[in-house]
């Protein structure tokens, strides 16, 4: 019975309802000193986590309360298992690489405890794989493992954010942000569970999820990922997310959940991916903190420690890169809170660390870190940290901490006594791997309804409908990000056998001859009682969904949704628009060319629950429920967006969402809005950084590779082109996949670049802001011929500078960031009027290198490590 029916026994029941109710030990002595808050199971509602009205301030970190526990007797099995352990096969448990990089031979040759596959990684790299050919490897993996000395099994994680999205035929659920808007803990814990069976249809033991980033700034990549920008709501999702996925029982669980990014990854400046939260301690605390208190609560087996740095020197706060934070992983996580089970990093997050390498990172050891993610290089760290060890860097109690920590999960798990994974519940079932009515459910309960004038909706089951916009019938574009590949892209409709997409489910709804599709709204909207347009964002993962300094208006992000939109509003017949989208965007010129706007997030794969909500009488629910678990931005600049913030003016705040009998008084919006949200140069001063290739083409820029058989190749999002002279294709500099691997034949001249298509513009601002071209670059390879760095203000208008020295002194050399002061093109004629090729290496030999991070940077001239335009030429 839960505490919301049940009053409190005396003594420590009692004590403890007080603890978690107001975050305070209460002891009844008016002079005892206050003790640390304790947090355990949350109040219910509905059988499932209540989402609290108000949450207590705490003044420090909580010690929460696991449901999950070991018994006495599994501690000491665990320590005996490690007391039997050489030292090698205990770094073997701590490292994790990707499964495209490790055999099962080499499994069982290293004793590896872990192992992942990322975003786009798939059994013999066949997106299509089935899930006997999952099972397989599976299966191999395990195998080897048993047949190490040891016979630890291996487990295998998988980051199945919204169902098991990386398998084909899976059902899809909708993106955290939609199940945000839902209100429903319970439908979380539903699809966590529902997602557990689709990780066991494929072998897995271990999902990469919840998210539980408590998101402050909607310029975030990631924003959809997280359930609200409300800590309460993330609290009792977190929660019941896990409960889902790990089952109920307080030994043993199903699927490992895992949550993820510890700490304040939603709460950078700029809703900069992997950048620098400055938020206060008492903030990470009681805004931040707060999802991982549900989800610990609920017994998550293991966290994920984020990318983002924790640093505000104003506040004396400077841990840096949370991987390498002894304070955060260690004394916090472990420590305060308590939490008994596994750490691990992310994607080659212990690089990121200051004097670290992919390979090796100490303090990332020592800062508390227990598996290891290092997808290739990770016979390097094995040898690497054996060393440490052997040479003191790391102590074995370390060492032996955090193996047995992995010990501990494995055995709560069930995998250290269980069957390998062909012979487990749900294995290889195509019917575990669909769940389409609760994810039809899910995509019901997540719209939001924002606009509705006249009653426009819902439309009649006999309604005559006109269909449009480039989301309409786009499988790819309603599941997003993390869905077969890593960013959601290189995906068509025939890569989701087992699903719908809105127009089909206008189709199921108002039978096919009520429908007529014209994606670009090239059909006269006469005739017709409704025009249903379906527009929005399209598919992006983290880093690459990042707005960065752009506005944050949806007809420039996206500029073609508007185009539709005119060529079928104002012509008297209503306008129904259904936006895709992963975050909130300033849509003013959206709402006011539409008659009923549904905001519809990214619904995954069963479209079908939009159009039930657009057609009267398509199911018995009674209409929309969903409302925002977001602020929806009024301006185009107006980012952050929180209630409590100074100057808090949303256009629809958290809360808001019509039911389909109500019209709402949206009005006339105003539609003026700025050209950026930064300074872009012109005549002034530039303050801000021009971003031209931040692991993706940052608009309008585009990069092309170009040679004597086509000078504007595009390279597009998936960083692949190709032709005789030249050729690209993704590479990590920093991060994931964030580089140009760019390679010269030398079988004649090429060159790659950046370059905004359709016009030059005024860049004066930044040669007056004494700026720089700057790029991380990876020489692998030094060129065998004159080299040059070039901008172009519309070719032939063109400046250069003689790079070939500078190549060739960083080939091998690791990444390095060169910066070329703006005053080396002016000098050389540059036009900065009318740039429009801000960015271009050209080299008529063999070349190679991985070009990264490409912008221009007001007063990076003044760099000490700037370059010198008379070495330059």
């Amino acid at each position: 019975m839960s505490r919301t029916h049940r009053r409190p026994r005396r003594g420590v029941s009692a004590l403890l309802a007080a603890v978690v109710a107001t975050g305070t030990l209460v002891t009844g002595s008016a002079t005892a000193a206050p003790a640390q808050p304790v947090v355990g199971e949350p109040r219910t509602e509905h059988g499932c986590a209540r989402i609290e009205k108000t949450l207590p301030t705490l003044a420090d970190w909580p010690k929460v309360e696991s449901r999950v526990k070991s018994s006495p007797g599994d501690e000491r099995r665990i320590k005996k298992i490690l007391d039997g352990m050489t030292l090698a096969e205990k770094v073997g448990q701590m490292t994790q690489p990707e499964i495209g990089a490790i055999t099962p031979d080499e499994v069982r040759q290293y004793g590896i405890g872990s192992v992942l596959n990322g975003g786009g990684s798939w059994p013999g790299r066949d997106k299509h794989a089935a899930p006997q050919a999952w099972l397989d490897l599976a299966d191999a993996y395990w195998t080897a493992s048993k047949a190490t000395r040891t016979g630890i099994p291996v487990i295998w994680g998988i980051d199945a954010v919204h169902g098991n999205n990386n398998v084909y035929g899976a059902t899809l659920f909708p993106h955290n942000i939609g199940l945000g808007a839902a209100h429903d803990p319970c439908l979380v814990r539903d699809i966590g569970q529902a997602t557990a069976d689709q990780i066991r249809a494929t072998g897995q033991d271990w999902a990469f999820a919840p998210t539980l980033a408590v998101v402050r700034d909607d310029r975030w990549g990631r924003t959809y990922e997280g359930f609200s920008e409300d800590p309460r709501i993330t609290r009792a999702y977190g929660y019941e997310a896990v409960k889902g996925l790990q089952g109920s029982s307080h030994r043993r669980v199903d699927v490992l959940a895992t949550a993820k990014h510890f700490i304040g990854d939603g709460g950078t400046l700029g809703g900069k991916d992997q950048g620098v939260n400055p938020s206060s301690v008492a903030d990470m605390i009681n805004i931040h903190g707060q999802g991982y208190y549900g989800a610990l609560a609920a017994g998550a087996q293991t966290v994920m420690v984020s990318f983002n740095s924790w640093t505000n020197t104003d506040l004396g706060i400077d841990e840096g890169k949370l991987h390498g934070s002894k304070l955060a992983v260690n004394d916090i996580l472990k420590g305060k809170i308590g939490f008994d089970g596994l750490v691990v990093s992310d994607w080659n997050g212990i690089g990121q660390v200051a004097g670290c390498t992919n390979d090796s990172c100490p303090q990332a050891v020592n800062a508390g870190i227990d598996v290891i993610m290092v997808p290739n290089d990770w016979k390097a760290f094995i040898a690497n940290t054996i060393a440490q060890v052997e040479s003191g860097q790391i102590p074995m109690s370390r060492i032996d901490d955090a193996v047995t920590r992995i010990l501990r999960v494995k055995l709560r798990s069930g995998v250290l006594d269980g069957v390998k994974p062909s012979e487990r519940e749900h294995a290889g079932s195509q019917e575990a791997l669909e769940a389409r009515r609760l994810a039809r459910e899910a995509v019901r309960k997540s719209q939001v309804l924002l606009k509705n004038n006249n009653h426009v909706l819902p439309l009649s089951s006999r309604a005559k409908v006109l269909v449009v916009g480039k989301s309409a019938d786009s499988m790819a574009n309603q599941s997003g990000g993390w869905t077969l590949s890593w960013q959601g892209t290189g995906n068509t409709n025939a890569d989701f056998p087992n699903g719908t997409t809105v127009l089909g489910g206008l189709r199921e709804a108002l039978g096919e001859a009520n429908v007529v599709f014209s994606e670009k709204g090239d059909v006269d909207p006469a005739g017709f009682d409704a025009v249903i347009a379906v527009i929005g964002e399209t598919p992006y993962a983290e880093g690459v969904g990042d707005i960065g300094k752009r506005s944050l208006e949806a007809a420039k992000l996206y500029p073609q949704d508007l185009a539709v939109l005119d060529k079928v509003s104002g012509k008297g017949t209503p306008v129904v628009t259904v936006y895709i989208s992963g975050r909130p965007l300033h849509v003013n010129k959206e709402l006011n060319r539409s008659d009923a706007f549904v905001a519809a997030w990214l619904p995954g794969t069963e479209g079908g629950g939009v159009a039930d909500l657009l057609v009267r009488g398509r199911y018995s629910f009674p209409g929309y429920t969903g409302t925002l678990s977001y602020s929806w931005p009024r301006g185009a600049c107006q980012t952050p967006l929180n209630p409590g913030t100074e100057g808090y003016d949303p256009l629809f705040k958290p809360g808001y969402g019509l039911r389909s009998w109500q019209t709402g008084n949206v009005g006339q919006l105003d539609e003026t809005s700025p050209a950026s949200c930064s300074g872009d140069g012109g005549g002034g001063t530039a303050t801000e950084d021009l971003e031209l290739f931040v692991r993706q083409d940052i608009a309008p820029y585009k990069s092309f590779i170009g040679s004597p058989e086509n000078w504007g190749l595009e390279i597009g999002p998936d960083g692949e082109a190709t032709q005789a002279n030249v050729g690209t294709v993704p590479a990590d500099v920093n991060v994931q996949g964030d580089a140009l691997k760019t390679t010269w034949t030398g079988a004649g001249p090429g060159q790659v670049y950046v370059q905004n298509p359709l016009a030059g513009s005024d860049l004066r601002g930044y040669l007056n802001a004494e700026g720089a071209l700057v790029f991380d670059v990876v020489v692998h390879q030094a060129p065998a011929a004159r080299t040059v760095v070039s901008t172009h203000c519309q070719y032939p208008c063109l400046a250069e500078v003689e790079a070939t020295n500078l190549f060739k002194g960083l080939a091998g050399a690791g990444k390095a960031t060169v910066k070329i002061p703006l005053q080396c093109f002016a000098q050389g004629g540059l036009d900065l009027e009318n740039v429009n090729t801000p960015f271009l290496v050209y080299t008529e030999g063999a070349f190679q290198a991985s070009f990264a991070n490409i912008r221009w940077v007001p007063k990076a001239a003044l760099d000490p490590d700037a370059r010198s335009c008379a070495d330059l030429n």
